[in-house]
């Protein structure tokens, strides 16, 4: 089995990296370290935190391989493994591990289409005054609400931005997709969710010209009055490996629930 290991590329994690490669090695893996992902490989490895999946999570999808996590950031909410558990990648060479598949969209607007494994954010400027958004689902309306944005996600991306929007928590095996209203100026701005099978755009009308949109908090792209932005749910999938077991439901009870205990 060969493995590369990818950093953050905003973080010094040298040291973390030749441990890992160490560790690797020594389980009989033939491991390398690549800034990039690249398709020579059995199985991906990145070291850093939930922004490094986002960056090399899309490029894993495309190449079909298995991604795994280990975290050096801050939460690390899809990563499988601490720094201090590096003896499991041992289980990298045997059964002892299991492979999840996580639904991503794809966001369409003017031609071009973005990736998004989290979430697709469109929101407005600062000084701007409130739009109004509109929702349909396979072209039918929704939600015509005024609001600073919304938070179009994956189940993933759930417990990102939209969990601080105030959406729910959503398993990451389903496929849906999750509408947070940000800041809207209704007494029923809710979150909604949709099922995965369904073609959902997103137009707005009022005072500004354009509002931003934020794919995955990389990607950055402006949306016209008048102009419709399709999402739906991506031909891609990443594949997350899961090598403890549970992983979300212990990050969920150990970094989310008793952080605030």
């Amino acid at each position: 089995m060969k493995a590369i290991v990818c950093k953050n590329v905003k973080k010094d994690d040298r040291q973390i990296i030749e441990q890992v490669l160490e560790k690797l090695k020594s389980f009989g893996l033939d491991a390398a370290f690549s800034p990039q992902v690249h398709n020579d490989c059995d199985v991906i490895i990145t070291v850093g935190g939930d922004g490094t999946i986002l960056h090399h999570g899309k490029k894993a999808a495309e190449i079909n391989k298995p991604l795994l996590g280990i975290n050096t950031g801050k939460l690390g909410f899809m990563t499988s493994l601490e720094t201090n558990e590096l003896d499991l990648l041992e289980k990298l060479t045997t059964a002892e591990n299991h492979i999840f598949p996580r639904m991503m969209l794809d966001v369409i607007i003017g031609g071009a289409c973005f990736s998004a494994l989290n979430d697709a954010v469109f929101y407005k400027d600062v000084t701007a005054k409130l739009p109004e958004f509109k929702l349909s689902v396979n072209g039918n309306s929704v939600s015509e609400i005024r609001a600073d944005g919304l938070i179009m996600s994956t189940p993933t991306g759930s417990t990102a931005y939209a969990l601080s929007a105030g959406g729910p928590i959503i398993e990451p095996f389903l496929d849906c997709v999750l509408f947070t209203p940000l800041c809207a100026h209704s007494l029923f701005g809710r979150p909604m969710i949709f099922g995965g099978e369904h073609e959902l755009t997103v137009e707005f009308s009022g005072e500004p010209d354009t509002v931003s949109v934020s794919v995955d908090g990389e990607t950055g792209r402006a949306l016209k009055r008048g102009e419709k932005a399709v999402i739906r749910k991506s031909d891609l999938r990443l594949s997350l490996i899961d090598i403890k077991g549970n992983s979300f439901y212990n990050a969920v009870n150990n970094k989310l629930i008793r952080p605030l205990k």
